[in-house]
């Protein structure tokens, strides 16, 4: 029985690894993957998935208009070797987009693994990792470790100088520039 998977965590927790090595699974049984990385993410190229360890496969890129369902039902009428659909940076879902998801799983009996960040630089949630938290059959949080050894939960910006700030839009596209994964308690202490 096909199943929607919520993977999160915070950066730097090897979300894309995972993912790709997922789909290398199916794909050295014979089986194919559709991957799925949003269209506003360019730091590897365009329609890219890669992980900071260097692993790299192509993806359909999606945005906000996407139709997740629509475009795996037409693939899966074509080819009958499609076993599962992956999507990285699911936080840039849209909740009608995580909708689409459970249909894939529901309608076209595909299993749907998701992978993103629970929270943004603020502590808010993003609207895809709020509502795959809400419909998600199963959740799984991919740890990682903040400076001081303790469980990194949360995502802290920082500026030019590595100075923690609050400041900007939710979505900015960046790395260990970036951001810092963090505990909770250094999180909180940075402001």
């Amino acid at each position: 029985m096909a199943k929607l998977y919520f993977y999160y965590s915070a950066m730097n927790a090897g979300k894309s690894t995972v993912l790709l090595q997922s789909s290398y699974n199916y794909q050295e049984r014979g089986m194919d993957t559709l991957l799925f990385s949003p269209a506003c993410d360019h730091r590897f190229g365009e329609n890219i998935i890669s992980s900071r360890i260097g692993l790299h496969a192509e993806a359909i890129a999606f945005d906000a208009q996407f139709n997740f369902f629509e475009f795996t039902q037409a693939k899966l009428r074509h080819n009958n070797k499609l076993k599962c659909v992956l999507v990285d940076e699911a936080q840039f879902l849209t909740k009608q987009q995580v909708l689409e998801l459970t249909e894939i799983v529901d309608q076209l009996d595909l299993p749907v693994l998701t992978y993103g960040l629970r929270s943004d630089f603020r502590a808010e949630p993003f609207p895809g990792s709020q509502y795959l938290l809400i419909f998600a059959d199963n959740l799984v949080e991919l740890k990682t470790i903040c400076h001081c050894g303790r469980k990194a939960t949360m995502n802290m910006r920082v500026d030019a100088e590595g100075k923690p700030t609050q400041v900007g839009a939710q979505v900015q596209i960046g790395g260990n520039e970036s951001y810092v994964a963090v505990c909770r308690k250094h999180f909180k202490q940075s402001f």
